[in-house]
């Protein structure tokens, strides 16, 4: 059934509504910043994202793909945005890649580099929040009512986002939300507003080390990705219960907790393949004995 066309839907509906895609149509990077960046370069990184889903999903893939993979989606366009040769044509097409290449899994994607940054600047908190909501399932608590808002985008600001968000910290009130949010964005500071590799912001060398709150340290951003792979657990528990969210038409409960255990474990037996994902989400009473709306 994945590989009927009909299936596309799934990528549609469940991949946009999962990554938050739509918004990428309403993101406008300031023109003056970001003079190469047009319309055919924001539907190529689109169609990246969108063919890279479908890749997962039609060819049986594992969905710790999502995280870290080999492979990308690109035109001539995208690939000359990313400085990757060898890629003719308007046609998007799978492309291998390399560690060099500081490319793979959705969070090297321009689609969502560009999604979670601001018209002029990258936003570590935007790209932090990004990854605990969508990859983990598991988004900070809003900020206090009387913290005034971080400014990472203001005309005044002098030197890297880094050091604004270090002073920012200085709020004891702030702190230990960003010990959770800002090692995540900021491991991903090479990537510019529109996810053009960088070495440098303005005449300052990028540091996107840091340390996330299982203690795992990273200098860079190929020690990043070996720090994400190490949290596949917690990924696929998050993938397992959005996907269950939009399956069953209803958010999850307390009581779900068992079932879904179950579920993680059962495809975690097979690989992380995702019709394994598909398989035991419809054969679980979770999803057979579901409710209609209204009864």
């Amino acid at each position: 059934m994945l590989k009927d066309p009909k299936a596309r839907a799934l990528v549609e509906s469940f991949a946009e509504q999962w990554l938050c895609l739509t918004a990428l149509k309403n993101i406008v990077p300031d023109p003056k910043v970001f003079p190469d960046f047009d319309e055919p370069l924001r539907q190529a990184m689109r169609q990246e994202t969108e063919r890279f889903v479908e890749h997962v999903f039609k060819e049986d893939r594992s969905i710790m793909d999502f995280l870290d993979a080999d492979y990308t989606f690109l035109n001539q366009r995208l690939a000359k945005h990313y400085g990757i040769d060898g890629v003719s044509g308007d046609e998007t097409r799978l492309v291998k890649l390399d560690r060099g290449q500081h490319r793979g899994g959705l969070l090297m994607q321009g689609s969502i580099l560009t999604l979670t940054s601001t018209p002029t600047r990258t936003s570590p908190v935007k790209r932090g929040i990004w990854v605990l909501q969508t990859l983990f399932n598991d988004p900070p608590a809003p900020p206090p009512a009387d913290v005034p808002p971080l400014d990472e985008d203001g005309a005044a600001i002098t030197g890297t986002v880094r050091q604004v968000l270090l002073k920012h910290r200085e709020n004891v009130q702030c702190a230990g939300c960003h010990d959770k949010i800002d090692p995540l964005g900021l491991a991903l500071e090479n990537f510019n507003a529109v996810g053009v590799w960088r070495a440098k912001e303005g005449d300052f060398p990028i540091d996107s080390s840091g340390v996330l709150l299982n203690g795992a340290s990273f200098q860079n951003i190929a020690e990043f990705r070996t720090a994400l792979n190490a949290k596949r657990a917690d990924f696929r528990k998050a993938f397992i219960e959005k996907l269950l969210i939009y399956a069953l038409g209803r958010g999850l409960e307390y009581a779900d907790k068992y079932a879904v255990e179950g579920i993680c474990s059962q495809v975690a037996r097979q690989d992380d393949r995702f019709v394994s994902v598909i398989l035991a989400i419809v054969e679980s009473d979770l999803f057979q004995k579901r409710k209609a709306k209204g009864s």
